[in-house]
């Protein structure tokens, strides 16, 4: 990938993730009025009805060979169907615990979304992007209970997490079809995910909102969701599922402070381990994503001829590469290996 490329596909999963970011403090507010299901249904349904519009501007512009075929069928209904019941479980999530907390949890995206990578899908993972996950995961369960020395589950914190678990699944799905058009792909999450969602609330009996409330949701859901997920998959084409999955970790820095800011909650001890064991896996992820080594092998053979004797040098050079963003820095090692026989050959003959 090059430098370029890379820098604003990094760009894009950020501006990414502060979107997404914005939904939990907001979502907070409009669950004292609004039942969970049908703000996950609105908020979905923005998304679509939002990007739709943008697509009007684009579908003249748009390759064929760009839209969707029956081939990505498996991946579009899986996306459609995990994306229906993820944002239900983070509604419920929410509305059981605190904003605050639900952002900082919803980094454990990252981990479900790296392991589905790499044993469903076969994507590589580093070295550096394990001990990030590791990270990541401990600020999860630091996160998980209430209060330090109490260590009692929240069930608030496990319909967070199994939201994330849905979207890591989802998100390997949508990164099977992120070649194709993203607007067509946004489109279809947002109204499918959106209806099925609304089907589900109708039949658990969930009130519908006032229609003020609903204007709300679904131009918070454009933003959130919409514009969100539009990106995403924009980075997703080239920094993969994985990587791409862990620049989400700049979300719950973003909604965990709009927490305070908006909803007026505390943030406790626990927040504040869990955000700098969040940070360390964030410098590690970006590390892994910057910075690459390289080693190129070359061999030479030199022939040449002495006092009538011929000389054969085989000699191999190593080079290791660092590239750091757009910038590339060489170290070389030479290592010479010389064929002993036809060395040993010359020195027989007096040479």
């Amino acid at each position: 990938m090059k430098g370029k490329t890379k820098t604003s596909a990094i760009i894009l999963a950020f501006l990414a993730a502060v979107f997404y970011a914005i939904n939990t403090p907001f979502s907070k507010i409009l669950l004292e009025n609004v039942p969970p299901t049908f703000l996950a249904a609105f908020l979905y349904l923005g998304a679509g009805v939002g990007v739709g519009m943008m697509y009007l501007f684009h579908i003249k512009k748009e390759d064929k060979s760009e839209r969707l075929t029956k081939q990505d069928l498996p991946y579009t209904v899986g996306m459609i169907l995990l994306d229906i019941v993820a944002p239900i479980f983070l509604m419920i999530g929410i509305k059981m615990g605190t904003a605050s907390n639900a952002s900082l949890l919803g980094n454990f995206e990252i981990v479900a979304t790296t392991l589905i990578a790499l044993l469903i899908f076969k994507e590589k993972v580093s070295g550096k992007l394990w001990i990030a996950i590791g990270f990541i995961t401990l600020s999860s369960i630091v996160l998980s209970f209430e209060g330090i020395g109490s260590f009692q589950f929240s069930i608030g914190s496990l319909f967070v997490i199994l939201a994330t678990c849905c979207w890591g699944l989802e998100n390997n799905c949508t990164r099977k079809i992120s070649e194709k058009s993203t607007y067509q792909i946004v489109l279809l999450k947002g109204i499918f995910s959106g209806g099925g969602a609304f089907v589900i609330a109708v039949l658990l009996g969930e009130k519908i909102p006032e229609m003020k409330y609903i204007v709300m949701i679904m131009l918070l859901g454009y933003v959130s969701y919409g514009l969100s997920i539009f990106l995403y998959i924009r980075a997703q084409r080239n920094l993969g599922a994985a990587k791409t999955s862990a620049y989400y970790a700049v979300a719950p820095f973003v909604g965990s402070f709009l927490a305070f800011a908006v909803n007026g909650e505390k943030l406790a001890v626990e927040y504040f381990v869990g955000l700098a064991l969040m940070f360390i896996g964030t410098v590690f992820v970006v590390y892994d994503t910057m910075i690459k080594n390289h080693l190129h092998g070359h061999m030479h053979t030199i022939v040449h001829t002495h006092n009538g004797v011929t000389h054969t040098h085989l000699i191999t050079h190593t080079h290791e590469h660092y590239h750091f963003g757009n910038e590339e820095f060489h170290h070389h090692e030479h290592e010479d290996f010389i064929n002993s026989h036809e060395h040993k050959l010359a020195h027989e003959n007096g040479v």
